[in-house]
């Protein structure tokens, strides 16, 4: 297996079908962009599946679930604990993703990365044990580099799976206890931002909690300091699911398989993504503006326009999925609407 899979080329968009895709919109019985941002997402869909008439009724939700070593210091308001509770709770249905896949017709596929608290089986899980979460990084790198590869192959694979479902649209999304204190930390380090302007309160923190999850990342952005590539960074600063993400963005792109991004975890993994490979920029949409104060400026160094603004900060894949009927209904819209000639309504003027 080649070690750096993640440098493989990504699919290129099929221009004709995009274009195609553009023609018939200019056909339909409304004016153009009548639609807005709902009939302005359907050509590029169209290029990346390949087709005129694009379609995400199949979609595959992977969650990715780790623990974190930087828990440690104080910088979430739950213990890591809560982090293995919620696989058993996304497999039995009562976690939102859950409620939220049942209800878009979705395959649940939830992988345990490695978690602080030993588990035992769940059923539904696979259960990976790359460690008992990532070590502190404000003592230490986060994980080994066989590691890290270890968790991007594991969103490698799912992507896999999902390929062998015939997959129209690939969700990832991430749970795990201190993963906003990771995310801000690699985001800080790779766009060489300030621990205040991207830290924010996760879980719930006040103020003074946020104050301190910054004091805590500015240590461990001090820690290593240097001159470092993405891979590395995402090894010193990074969590597992963090790293699945990424693996699984890049997957999606060599795959063929269009890839829907959630809040500010999936965002700075999206980012790590493409800052990998550059061409699996295409295969990425975002879904939603998470309330966490750090996404705007990974959203605009991805020059990302999200669908939604709703303040969310759940996680989980959740705003995503909550973004698919938009994009099932433009695919609808796209197909069912008659055009002018079929319709014997009157173009405008030329």
């Amino acid at each position: 297996m080649n070690n750096q899979w993640w440098l493989n080329a990504c699919r290129q968009p099929d221009e004709r079908a995009g274009e195609a895709a553009l023609q018939r919109n200019a056909q339909l019985t409304k004016p153009i962009g009548a639609l807005g941002r709902l009939e302005a997402l359907v050509p590029p869909l169209a290029a990346l599946q390949g087709r005129e008439r694009p379609s995400v009724d199949r979609l595959w939700i992977a969650l990715f679930a780790g623990d974190h070593g930087v828990a440690e210091e104080g910088i979430s308001a739950f213990p890591q604990s809560v982090t293995g509770q919620m696989l058993g709770n996304f497999v039995n249905g009562g976690a939102a993703i859950s409620v939220l896949a049942r209800q878009l017709r979705a395959r649940l596929d939830v992988t345990d990365l490695g978690t602080a608290v030993p588990l035992q089986a769940l059923p539904g899980v696979r259960h990976l044990e790359l460690g008992a979460g990532t070590k502190n990084f404000t003592r230490e790198a986060a994980m080994s580099a066989p590691t890290c590869q270890l968790a991007m192959q594991a969103g490698r694979d799912s992507v896999v799976r999902a390929q062998r479902e015939q997959t129209e649209l690939f969700i990832g999304g991430e749970m795990g206890i201190g993963n906003t204190t990771t995310a801000a930390a690699l985001a800080c380090a790779l766009l060489n931002c300030a621990p205040e302007d991207l830290a924010g309160p996760g879980t719930g923190l006040d103020a003074a909690g946020v104050a301190h999850k910054c004091a805590v990342i500015r240590r461990a952005l001090t820690l290593h300091k240097g001159s470092h590539d993405i891979f590395e960074w995402m090894q010193r600063l990074g969590g597992f699911e963090l790293a699945a993400l990424t693996g699984a963005y890049i997957a999606c792109a060599q795959h063929g398989i269009v890839a829907l991004v959630d809040g500010f975890i999936a965002s700075v993994a999206a980012l790590c993504a493409v800052r990998l490979n550059p061409d699996c920029r295409a295969w990425l949409m975002f879904a939603h503006r998470s309330a966490e104060p750090g996404h705007n400026a990974v959203l605009t160094a991805l020059d990302a326009r999200p669908l939604l603004d709703l303040d969310l900060r759940l996680g989980e894949g959740s705003g995503a999925a909550l973004a698919v009927p938009l994009l099932r209904l433009a695919c609808a819209l796209h197909d069912g609407m008659a055009t002018f000639d079929e319709a014997a309504v009157a173009a405008k003027h030329s």
